[in-house]
């Protein structure tokens, strides 16, 4: 039995061996098969909501967190209603600046709730809330610098039993889920006021929930400065409330709505375009 091979043979497949190791081991072979891999499950515009998403939850995160950080060592500078307020209103102003963009959701148990009612993709999911981690966490550190030697960065932590905070969580995170589903996926609602009136309940809420829990209502508002201050003091507190209170609050919503049409994207054009309508059909009308 002969042991002796085609040449040709031998060399064609060196040569596929070959092609097939450059094509494993050459990095830009695997960012060519990642961007392919992304565009095919993902929007053309997925990635400037990702951005949209880091910018927003820094900034959400920088305010809340450095308020509170401020009246934790001086009540003076700024007061408990003080960051209660500021925190309020940074997530209104989030809301107008890139809620026709990304949504705003700031918060991963936002976006779970808003999938979980279909009015978002699952496969969208996990990229939305490690954009709002990196965000978190990259305002947090900020802090850490700027605020030295604050140690505790605004991070929430029960201020008497666990079960007490994880009450008032869920409780504040409803009303919070509640409001954001009955203006922002709503077609009869509002839309235009969603950034003051979810703003509005935010505000109102923490000043609630903030001597028992700190009102934080969203996980990565309290992980992120947990990591830059070390203290994980009832961490699971702000992962089962937030996505328990925002899941009954869009179930709830959900169920009493009216009806379960095609979710419309907050946008401030649309409000302007509303009020061109009116005129024009007001001005018809007197010349009838």
């Amino acid at each position: 039995m002969s042991s002796s091979q085609d040449p040709q043979l031998v060399q064609q497949q060196s040569v596929v061996d070959v092609e097939e190791f450059v094509s494993v081991e050459n990095p830009d072979s695997k960012r060519y098969q990642f961007g392919s891999l992304f565009k095919n499950h993902y929007p053309p515009s997925f990635s400037r909501k990702l951005v949209a998403e880091v910018i927003a939850t820094y900034l959400l995160v920088f305010v809340t967190c450095g308020a509170a950080a401020l009246n934790g060592s001086d009540a003076q500078r700024v007061s408990q209603l003080g960051a209660s307020v500021a925190g309020g209103l940074i997530v209104t102003v989030m809301i107008y600046a890139v809620g026709h963009i990304s949504g705003a959701h700031m918060n991963p148990a936002v976006t779970t709730a808003f999938a979980a009612t279909r009015h978002f993709p699952w496969k969208q999911v996990p990229l939305y809330a490690a954009a709002q981690l990196s965000g978190a966490t990259c305002a947090a550190f900020t802090l850490r610098l700027l605020l030295h030697p604050i140690k505790h960065l605004g991070t929430t932590t029960p201020s008497g039993s666990d079960l007490q905070a994880l009450v008032m969580e869920i409780v504040v995170t409803f009303s919070m889920m509640f409001v954001t589903c009955a203006v922002a996926t709503d077609t009869k609602a509002v839309g235009e006021l969603a950034g003051l009136a979810v703003g509005s309940a935010v505000c109102i809420t923490s000043i609630l929930a903030g001597p028992v829990s700190g009102g934080s209502m969203n996980p990565v508002r309290t992980l992120g400065p947990a990591m830059a201050s070390d203290n994980y003091k009832g961490l699971w507190v702000y992962f089962v409330g937030p996505v328990t209170g925002t899941l009954l609050g869009a179930w709830s919503y959900k169920f009493i709505r009216a009806s379960d049409k095609p979710v419309h994207l907050i946008s401030p054009h649309s409000f302007s375009l509303k009020l061109r309508r009116m005129s024009r059909s007001d001005v018809g009308e007197g010349e009838r």
